[in-house]
């Protein structure tokens, strides 16, 4: 059996390296999603624990602009590119490329000296309709998350799941009761206003998802219709028939008792895969959606760059570090703060028992 993973802070001739601050390109002179402040960032996506205020520059896909801008301040300097455009800093040739995590998730390749590195983010190789596809990038060196790098995480396609979410709601509405879902603001709750069959019912959402929303919609990704709680229109007897979205924050708030105590009500994350998350969540149903790769996706992610060396960040590291090591690649861990945003304290409870990296899991799930 391989040894452990150590971390790594990398060799002298390595494009990006672990640094107190974040990943580190000492090349050009750069951090790659930084946690703490630092002179010139470039931003993979727009959730909390990879974009963080307090850079003097940053360098985002362009349909992270408006997210970044809602997030972190309407002026932050900020340089956006479109995928696959490449710019120059330092002698280092900087590109992005589809993620396939959320809108305007990007990886970043690195070229310099003879080697390309890719560091990858978040991302996910299903795709669902709002944002561009993941698209495998050929490099020397591939930084990979590991969020759910276990055997047992395997995702229903979208069909499925959906079928799922649609078979709930339309029953509750038929029984007259409100459906709520919990998910993500940023990435889940557009991903499942573009899914679900709308004709079922009014979708109403929490305040925090409608901006959101509406970052989406100036993209073009087509969602239905929705309303706030207090809109006109929204009256009781359409709440009984209402698909609600509503971030986990709300989960046992007043802001609920709006929909009567016989709503029924559900989680939408990967670690719904696993009945103890159920349980703890205290929900009616558990739907297994992720904006991550899945133990196979990860696996055909790493394949398909071609590259023989590869490093872990946030999620199952040990685990992903041995299987890639079993298969002949070099594999290494970097130490990372990703993962502390929404649950990331849930992430590292939901792991079974010694496959939790205590300091990183999921900020999206």
């Amino acid at each position: 059996m391989s040894a452990a993973p150590q971390d790594l802070a990398g060799r002298t001739d390595d494009l990006v390296i672990a640094r107190p601050e974040g990943l580190y390109c000492p090349a050009g002179d750069f951090f790659i999603d930084p946690w703490r402040p630092v002179d010139r960032a470039v931003i993979t996506h727009g959730h909390s624990d990879h974009a963080r205020v307090g850079h003097g520059h940053y360098l985002a896909h362009q349909d992270s602009a408006g997210t970044l801008r809602a997030r972190l301040g309407a002026d932050i300097p900020l340089q956006t590119l479109p995928y696959g455009e490449a710019i120059e800093h330092r002698g280092v040739r900087i590109s992005l490329h589809p993620a396939g995590h959320v809108l305007g998730s990007a990886q970043v390749r690195l070229e310099h000296g003879g080697q390309v590195w890719v560091a990858s983010g978040d991302y996910k190789t299903q795709a669902d309709g709002t944002c561009t596809p993941f698209e495998p990038v050929r490099c020397d060196c591939f930084i990979t998350e590991s969020t759910f790098g276990l055997p047992i995480y395997r995702w229903p396609t979208q069909a499925q799941l959906f079928a799922q979410i649609d078979a709930w709601w339309r029953r509750n509405a038929e029984e007259g009761r409100a459906s709520v879902l919990f998910c993500y603001a940023f990435g889940k709750a557009q991903r499942i206003l573009h899914g679900v069959d709308a004709g079922i019912g009014p979708i109403v959402v929490h305040g925090a998802i409608e901006p959101l929303n509406a970052v989406y919609r100036a993209a073009g990704v087509a969602l239905p219709p929705t309303a706030r709680v207090t809109d006109p229109g929204i009256d009781a007897q359409a709440l009984r028939r209402a698909l609600v979205l509503a971030p986990p924050s709300a989960q046992g708030t007043p802001w609920l008792r709006r929909f009567g105590s016989g709503h029924s009500d559900a989680f939408a994350s990967g670690w719904m895969l696993l009945r103890g998350t159920r349980r703890r969540r205290g929900v009616d149903r558990g739907f297994v959606m992720s904006d991550h790769a899945d133990w196979p996706g990860l696996q055909q992610a790493v394949a398909a760059t071609g590259a023989e060396r590869v490093r872990v960040t946030h999620g199952s590291v040990a685990v992903l570090v041995r299987w890639l090591r079993e298969v002949g690649l070099d594999a290494q861990a970097f130490r990372t703060e990703y993962g502390q945003e929404e649950d990331g304290a849930e992430a590292v409870a939901a792991a079974p028992a010694g496959e939790a990296d205590t300091t990183e899991a999921s900020a999206s799930e």
